[in-house]
């Protein structure tokens, strides 16, 4: 490591380390190929791609590429002009202004890796098409890389139709929860109609520059497809745009992985694959097995007409895209509803808001805090520890109505006065919130009474016992992880302060 750093100095070794990804200090030549890609530009196929072979007689499905570019000025760090901020860290960014690919004609027969994995999978049974392999134990990859690993089995298609917007897809993300999550949402005699849920991002800067990670919230979308794989009627994957704030973006200032890294949080309006029509043949037959010309006598695409499809069983999308956002994060086994409607239905079945405030998204790749290192966010850290656990699911099910909420939305639902009780149940949780995150327990009428900052709460977590002064939250003998029982007797006090409230 000594002699590499003299030989090549900080950023020389940052770039090698970045290739290294076994870290033995020797690239292999596998590990060199995004370099020699760069410099030849010839890109050899994959192994995973020279496997398949072409059906000649096989369908081909078109598809076209919408995208918007991120709104700038929805970043954070946009309100001081990007202040402190080199141009270069953001030129990936800024200079990504269309799609990498805005059309691109695939093989039918290559959307197999959406179909599932036994054909007795009852409606909205999830399944993993890339199962996720990181958790809060296992940690997060490395930041410090600009080129994608070569993708195999079924990461190609992913890694394909993702291609189509940048040319550096990730189709594994570097936290927790990664991968691809899918179910069926509807099914015929001869096809499904597949609901999918695709965690990934993109590294949009090169050497010399540093790294510099998009991270979508998440894609979804689903497929119309023969249960054989030949025929596929309808395609569409999109980043959801119903939030405000919907990509995270992490760049790191120096070459090393504990470099200082800046995080924000934007909005982009679309990115989106959508297929112009169903799949057609590449060839077509007569009767007699002879090649017919696939235009008409007047220079004309023969138009085909397609059977209309007699849906057996079929559950709602909003269904599915729970049941897949539930595989994701498991947390969200409990409803989280939207800020006013929690406060309707608190008021209703008489019981506490548990809220949770937020910088970024609870339930996406968005819930990450600005933080100097390369950290698991406080967001991230909660979803998948305390709120995933059994003790606390139960306890929120039985007492509370659960909602998160951005700061963002809650401070233009505070300046909105044409609801002025909206308007005060923002004020009032506002008032009690501390950067990244604060858990709030209230009154349908918004009085909060018992809230915690999620950096005070992790701090005191990780600290043994005997060594926590507070009284105010104090650990049960009865579960292992403090966590939990820290988290637990939050909510327990929360009832309790709220009692005198809700006596009739």
């Amino acid at each position: 490591q000594e002699l590499a750093l003299k030989s090549l100095g900080n950023e020389g070794l940052f770039l090698f380390s970045s290739l290294d990804t076994n870290k033995d200090l020797y690239l292999s030549p596998e590990e060199f190929k995004p370099i020699a890609e760069k410099l030849t530009g010839v890109a050899p196929a994959s192994e995973s791609e020279e496997e398949e072979t072409p059906d000649p007689d096989g369908e081909t499905l078109s598809i076209v590429a919408k995208f918007q570019p991120l709104v700038m000025e929805t970043m954070t760090k946009s309100k001081d002009g990007f202040l402190g901020i080199s141009h270069v860290a953001l030129s990936g960014l800024r200079n990504w202004t269309a799609p990498a690919a805005p059309m691109s004609v695939l093989p039918a027969r290559q959307f197999k890796a959406f179909l599932p994995p036994k054909n007795n999978l009852d409606l909205g049974d999830p399944w993993w098409i890339i199962p996720s392999e990181l958790n809060i134990f296992t940690g997060y990859l490395s930041n410090n890389r600009f080129y994608p690993p070569p993708p195999k089995g079924k990461e190609v298609i992913i890694h394909k139709l993702l291609s189509m917007f940048h040319p550096r897809p990730f189709v594994r993300t570097r936290f927790a929860p990664q991968g691809a999550v899918a179910c069926i949402q509807a099914s015929s005699s001869f096809y499904y109609t597949i609901a999918f849920r695709i965690h990934a991002e993109f590294q949009l800067n090169e050497p010399p520059n540093f790294p510099f990670w998009f991270s979508p919230g998440q894609f979804t979308g689903y497929i119309v497809l023969s249960k054989d794989s030949s025929h596929v009627r309808d395609f569409r994957l999109f980043v959801p745009n119903n939030r405000s704030l919907n990509v995270d973006m992490e760049w790191l200032y120096g070459a090393s992985e504990s470099s200082n890294m800046e995080v924000d949080i934007g909005y982009l309006p679309q990115m989106e694959l959508e297929s112009t029509g169903p799949s057609i043949p590449a060839v077509i037959h007569d009767e007699n097995g002879n090649v017919l010309d696939s235009r008409d006598p007047s220079g004309e695409p023969i138009q085909f007409v397609f059977e209309d499809i007699s849906w057996q069983q079929e559950i709602p999308w909003e269904e599915a895209a729970h049941r897949l956002e539930v595989a994701m994060y498991p947390f969200k086994k409990i409803s989280y509803l939207p800020f006013t409607e929690a406060f309707e239905r608190a008021q209703a079945e008489k019981k506490l808001v548990h809220s949770i405030l937020l910088w970024g998204a609870l339930d996406d790749h968005t819930a990450k805090p600005p933080v100097p290192l390369p950290v698991p966010g406080s967001g991230r850290t909660l979803r998948e520890t305390v709120l995933e656990s059994s003790p606390i699911l139960a306890l929120l099910n039985e007492s509370f109505i659960s909602s998160w909420s951005l700061v963002k939305e809650l401070e233009e639902l505070q300046s909105n006065r044409e609801n002025e009780f909206y308007s005060k149940l923002a004020e009032l949780h506002l008032e009690k919130y501390n950067f990244p995150v604060e858990m709030i327990i209230c009154l349908p009428n918004g009085t909060v009474v018992h809230h915690i900052n999620a950096n005070y709460f992790l701090d005191i977590t990780s600290m043994k016992p005997e060594d926590v002064e507070s009284s105010i939250f104090s650990f049960s003998t009865n579960f292992e992880d403090p966590s939990t029982a820290t988290y637990l007797q939050f909510l327990k006090e929360g009832l309790q302060r709220a009692k005198p409230y809700l006596q009739p």
